[in-house]
């Protein structure tokens, strides 16, 4: 790898292992950053150029800890997906500000709040690529489910509907202008709530359908056209996160809420290789990777998140 950014200081990135699975109600999933790090995560980074660090400091046996009683409350562990939030959101705000890669490892996607607000603490015209079968920008209103995994979104941006105890003492003031800095690839299973959401805000969303009507090349172009504003640019910082369930379920079958028809394994490889060449990315997030399921598939699984994260940062094909 020649080290290529436009924006980093040094080819330096900080892992920030999150084994948490409080915005879901499957076990298994915190259990995923120790399996990338076994799989040899660090020595696969290392021998691409980048110097690698781990992030110790969250104290993440007092958070999955928590006695939460939710009494019948529609908003499911709503304390603990908070409090591991602001801690995740800390932690990739110090690592961004020196300069370095935070590489968050969940875990599942409610981590998604904190690594797109502390990004965006350090870098204020940040765009986020969310890649995901889902869109999980329900609100604490709209969710069907009452699992934070499926709601991130809604409270990095600030959105109507976000603003409940314990996440409103801390995430962002209320905005309207939310359009062009996240953009998503790759969703197919969208709830009502969020697609009323979705039109409000013009967010816009790179479906499936369109993947197929278009190709991925097509796809990842138009959306770093979108959140540049100019196809001339490709300059905005870039904050990737990546849901292994982006994939289809014969690539990355050990997830918890597969959804058949999804990303192919070049398809999920080539977004990372283009948001790579632009340069721009200045943090990463890979979730949702569960190792307690059936073990081929685990291993398999495994692999693919691995390899998603070398091709992001800057492993190529020759």
């Amino acid at each position: 790898m020649s080290f290529h950014s436009q924006i980093l200081k040094s080819p330096s990135t900080v892992m920030i292992p999150v084994p948490f699975s409080g915005g879901q109600p499957r076990k298994g999933v915190e259990h995923g950053p120790e399996a990338l790090m076994k799989a040899g995560l660090q020595n696969q980074l290392e021998t691409l150029g980048w110097k690698f660090e781990q992030e110790q400091a969250i104290p993440w046996d007092q958070i999955n800890s928590m006695d939460e009683k939710n009494d019948g409350a529609k908003i499911m562990n709503a304390h603990s997906v908070s409090k591991a939030s602001q801690h995740v959101a800390d932690a990739v705000e110090k690592h961004a500000k020196a300069g370095k890669l935070p590489l968050t490892v969940g875990g599942d996607h409610s981590l998604g709040t904190g690594t797109m607000i502390g990004t965006a603490r350090v870098y204020p015209d940040v765009a986020c690529i969310w890649v995901d079968a889902h869109a999980d920008i329900n609100t604490a209103q709209t969710t069907p489910s009452g699992n934070l995994h499926g709601c991130p979104v809604s409270f990095a941006l600030g959105l109507d509907g976000s603003y409940i105890e314990p996440f409103k003492q801390w995430i962002p003031e209320p905005t309207k202008n939310v359009h062009n800095r996240i953009v998503y690839i790759g969703l197919r299973d969208i709830d009502e709530g969020e697609r009323k959401i979705l039109k409000e805000h013009k967010i816009k969303a790179f479906t499936m359908h369109h993947v197929d009507k278009f190709g991925i090349g097509k796809v990842v172009e138009m959306a770093l056209d979108h959140i540049n504003g100019d196809t001339s640019r490709r300059d905005r910082p870039i904050h990737l996160s990546f849901d292994v369930d982006a994939m289809d379920p014969s690539v990355a079958p050990s997830t918890g809420t597969p959804v058949r028809g999804g990303l192919t394994f070049r398809e999920g490889h080539y977004i990372c290789e283009a948001i790579a060449e632009t340069g721009s990315l200045v943090a990463m997030d890979m979730v949702e990777v569960n190792p307690h399921l059936e073990k081929h598939a685990a291993e398999q699984t495994i692999a693919v998140g691995c390899s998603l994260i070398r091709t992001a940062l800057g492993e190529t094909l020759l």
